[in-house]
């Protein structure tokens, strides 16, 4: 299904929820606008004074350092309320790509990398917060500061406003050259930091195979050469910024110059740039400040362009293609209404790419508490049937039938009440041994878990533990024919119809083995099966075996 959504439309989703932080934000950053215009205009006053030799009152002192007190908190606020803004965006925005997950078909994580999609969630969300936090809102408040002081300069001195009016194209000018330098820079930091959040998971999941096989400089020279590709790119950017702060207070300092020279000239060009004592003061003040957001504006559309390259693989993500809704209703009525746990395939062909056909032309179906076992060489598409009964796949020719309704419009609500299935390996979650069986699974409950663990032959192994079934998993030292029998009972726990069995003795010592098929045997009982094995037919009940390659049954 074509996904509309965008990450437009996610911040303002977002936005739109947060109005009343909006306003406040605004209305803090109106405030420290205004605020700090007053300081320099008091400060002009008191110098006048002193020059005219006349006494300060008291009232201006104290309304200088009042004024600089509240431009302070303003200004502080001003912070605050951008970085609390940026914070709701990042929550909300990942919030909405999690959302996105579950929609996702899963040939997306076939084609994606998890550390790839790990680093959209992470180093691009992060971006987008600082795009907010230190990029559009910030440059929208350095702005409306700029635009403010320099009306204030101009209404001081006309020369003066004329002077930073010239250079701010050549200021302009040269913001977008760093800016070019700076985003090529960071979309190769990007890509790097993307391959090192990838390689990082992958070495730690195969660590046994590359020691067993002294690839382990291999593997180390590979993440030196995504750090250095990383760090090459940030250099770039760091060298970008550490000389654009300095051209920018040095052309400051020469205005300043420029304008106290000709300040002290005489004839027109002194009554063009003609100001007090006092007046120069507050316009050195202003012009600092006028430069200082300058400067920030600079660096927040370096921030700006930097997030860019995050903002795109976002809105990529966003953009993916969904999984096909189904009517969950009518589906679900018409799983309800058939208790007959039957299986059809009917001239079925698949292809996870245009070029190589996994199946072709596939037909055979398995009765109501029948027991099926798949044979074929590697590659010759067992496991993609599995993937297809459970939805994960939509077949490219050919319907997929499961208890009469197709097979990928089963609502994800039901699938784990019509399936159970067991894969080769058991992929532990971080929790209890109760939640290595339920899942979190909220409908089922602990005389669930409890039952479960018996018809596999586990409870009185979990009860010797220090806390029983609320012992961590993680803590305790499982071998892999308990991590096998795990496996069945997450799979039979919900009462499913259908157990599906992925090779699950296949790596497993003879002794392991018989404790696995004693537990199947009584897991199987009264359930329609359908495994890949080439030794568990040996021990099933009325066993048919499909050929899968010749497609002969």
């Amino acid at each position: 299904m074509k996904n509309k959504n965008s990450l437009g439309s996610v911040l303002y989703k977002i936005i739109s929820a947060s109005k009343w932080k909006v306003f406040f934000t605004i209305l803090t950053i109106t405030g420290a606008i205004a605020a700090a215009l007053f300081p320099p205009l008091v400060l002009e006053r008191i110098v006048n004074n002193l020059t005219a030799q006349q006494q300060i009152p008291l009232y201006l002192a104290l309304s200088y350092l009042g004024l600089l007190a509240i431009s302070g908190l303003l200004e502080s606020g001003q912070n605050v309320m951008i970085t609390m803004f940026g914070q709701r965006v990042t929550h909300g925005l990942r919030s909405e790509m999690c959302a996105k997950l579950q929609r996702l078909p899963a040939a997306y994580f076939s084609k994606n990398e998890s550390g790839i999609i790990t680093s959209r969630f992470v180093n691009d969300v992060d971006v987008v917060d600082s795009l907010f936090t230190n990029g559009i809102i910030s440059m929208f408040a350095d702005a409306c500061k700029v635009i403010s002081i320099l009306v204030v300069i101009f209404y001081k001195s006309t020369g003066l406003g004329v002077i930073i009016i010239l250079i701010t194209p050549l200021l302009f000018a040269m913001t977008r050259l760093f800016q070019k330098r700076t985003l090529e820079a960071q979309l190769v930091n990007r890509v790097a930091v993307g391959k090192v959040n990838n390689h990082v998971p992958e070495t730690i999941r195969n660590i046994r195979m590359i020691r067993t096989l002294f690839r382990q400089k291999y593997m180390e020279q590979k993440y030196d050469d995504y750090i250095e590709e990383s760090y090459q790119a940030m250099d770039k950017s760091n060298l970008y910024d550490s000389i654009y702060s300095p051209i920018v207070i040095f052309i400051s300092s020469c205005v300043i110059a420029v304008m106290m020279i000709c300040a002290a000239m005489g004839g027109e060009i002194q009554q063009f740039f003609g100001i007090t004592v006092g007046t120069a003061v507050a316009i050195i003040a202003y012009v600092s400040k006028v430069f200082e957001p300058l400067e920030s504006i600079g660096m927040e559309i370096q921030n700006i362009q930097s997030a860019i390259a995050g903002v795109k693989r976002i809105n990529e993500f966003l953009q993916e293609p969904e999984r096909e809704e189904t009517d969950n209703s009518l589906a679900a009525e018409k799983l309800t209404k058939n208790t007959e746990s039957c299986i059809c395939l009917d001239h079925v062909g698949f292809r996870y790419d245009n070029d190589n056909v996994v199946l072709s032309d596939l037909c055979f179906t398995v009765k109501s508490g029948e027991s099926v076992t798949l044979v074929g060489r590697t590659g010759a598409g067992k496991s993609t049937i599995f993937r297809l009964l459970m939805g994960l796949y939509s077949p490219n020719e050919g319907r997929v039938v499961v208890n009469g309704v197709d097979a990928d419009k089963i609502p994800d609500t039901q699938k784990r009440k019509l399936f159970g299935y067991v894969e080769q390996s058991f992929h532990m979650v971080s929790g209890t041994v109760a939640e290595q069986i339920s899942l979190f699974d909220p409908d089922i409950s602990k005389k669930q878990v409890e039952a479960a663990a018996m018809l596999v032959g586990l409870h009185e192994s979990i009860m010797e533990l220090a806390d029983g079934y609320d012992t961590p998993a993680e803590k305790i030292a499982l071998s892999q024919g308990q991590l096998q029998l795990l496996s069945i009972a997450r799979a039979v726990v919900a009462g499913p119809k259908i157990l599906l069995l992925d090779e699950i003795t296949a790596n497993l010592d003879s002794d392991t083995e018989r404790r696995i098929l004693g537990a199947l045997d009584r897991a199987t009982q009264g359930r329609t099966v359908l495994s890949i094995s080439h030794r568990y037919q040996e021990h099933t009940h009325n066993q048919r075996t499909v050929q899968i390659g010749s497609q002969s049954t």
